[in-house]
């Protein structure tokens, strides 16, 4: 599934539940380039910036007990007040498949208590896609729905929100999927983690500078991918790795990082984007499906189709309410530490080049549509312009 709609749902589910960070039945293994308290210690006091009395959220699960608590102790050594709640990929499958569905529609009251205290929320990422598969259409949407008050509220109080996996994170069966061991996706997370983040941030601020002074965008592939569509005013954010003051400042979204981090991502006009878009390859719930096809008109997906393997796709699509056909954010990646194995299957938004597109729900890239569905597609070997300058040549950051 791979998007940023399914991530932050999971991070909304991980006030009651989280996706877990090891694989099943793995103790945390001490690994030479994987000092997990230093990486807290950076994710807390360069990440968050968390500051002495606030109030700090750790979502995790049991099996990552060393890295919520190397958080929790570095939180509180900075004066601040850490709580760490646990859940799991078996816990979020049986809120569906045990839990009746005249639930699905509550209020998340305690959720909408803690996004309410909180001023910080570390969500350790890396579950099974695979695990709701086969879960009612209906069940999903509406479940989701109940997610969106509790996001809208963080943004509202610029809550800092930390991501770290960003649908990267080396467990067996996304290495299985991306056909890669667990030794290289090991490899890649951590070395995209450990980017130099000074000149991570030149090249985001460089990018951004570029899309915020454009009126036009276009995407094009040799694949038959053609899509143009305004950006002029609109908020173009950044994922460093670092919520600076300025950052805060802004509010909203772009209090929200994703690690390993290197992204820029713009929100299109509403009503503006035309053409097709041609999806090679994407995951949806642990399905691969090929050869998806996206037709663009007024700022909407009008249709939706694919080779195989699409069934669950299109049904949580006809599901999910207004708003679910928004196209959309552009994404671009400037993680140059980032680079998949030679033949593999490994498609990442912060891979140096990557254009991504996401319909749906785009509020984590500043927007305002605000609908629980998202779907993130990958075009690697894309090209794009800014009124008619290229940034991305087939693939390659300009």
């Amino acid at each position: 599934m791979q998007q940023k709609g399914w991530i932050l749902a999971a991070a909304a589910l991980a006030l009651a539940g989280l996706a877990p960070l090891l694989p099943a039945g793995d103790a945390p293994k001490a690994e030479p380039n994987r000092d997990l308290d230093a990486l807290a210690a950076k994710l807390v006091t360069q990440s968050a910036r968390v500051a002495e009395g606030e109030k700090v959220v750790i979502n995790g699960d049991p099996k990552d007990a060393e890295v919520l608590e190397d958080l929790a102790v570095q939180v509180r050594k900075q004066g601040a007040f850490p709580l760490i709640t646990l859940s799991s990929d078996r816990l979020a499958r049986r809120l569906y498949d045990d839990v009746p569905a005249k639930y699905d529609t509550q209020p998340l009251e305690w959720d909408l208590k803690m996004a309410g205290l909180m001023d910080v929320e570390f969500f350790v990422e890396s579950g099974d896609e695979a695990a709701l598969s086969g879960v009612p259409a209906e069940r999903v949407a509406a479940q989701e729905k109940m997610n969106q008050p509790v996001f809208a509220l963080m943004r509202q109080r610029n809550v800092r929100l930390i991501n770290l996996g960003n649908g990267l994170y080396p467990t067996p069966s996304r290495a299985k999927q991306f056909g890669i061991s667990e030794a290289e996706l090991a490899k890649l997370f951590w070395d995209g983690v450990n980017v130099d983040y000074a000149q991570l941030q030149a090249a985001g601020a460089k990018l951004k500078k570029t899309i915020s002074e454009g009126k036009e965008i276009r995407l094009t592939n040799a694949n038959g991918t053609d899509l143009k569509a305004t950006i002029e005013k609109r908020p173009v954010l950044v994922s460093d790795g670092v919520i600076s003051d300025a950052k805060r400042k802004e509010g909203g979204a772009a209090c929200w990082t994703y690690l390993p981090a290197g992204e820029v991502y713009v929100s299109t006009t509403a009503g503006s984007a035309e053409g097709r878009v041609v999806v090679d390859r994407t995951l949806y719930k642990g399905k691969e499906i090929h050869d998806l096809i996206l037709g663009v008109k007024e700022g909407k997906v009008v249709s939706m189709a694919a080779k195989a393997n699409a069934d669950e796709l299109l049904a949580d699509f006809k599901a999910a309410g207004e708003g679910k056909d928004r196209c959309g954010v552009i994404d671009v990646g400037v993680n140059p530490n980032v680079r998949p194995p030679a033949g593999s299957k490994v498609q990442t938004y912060m891979q140096a080049g990557m254009v991504s597109l996401s319909i749906g729900n785009d509020t984590w890239a500043g927007g305002d549509d605000n609908t629980p569905f998202g779907l993130g597609c990958f075009l690697p070997g894309g090209t794009l312009a800014v009124d008619g300058t290229v940034i991305v040549e087939k693939g390659e950051l300009k």
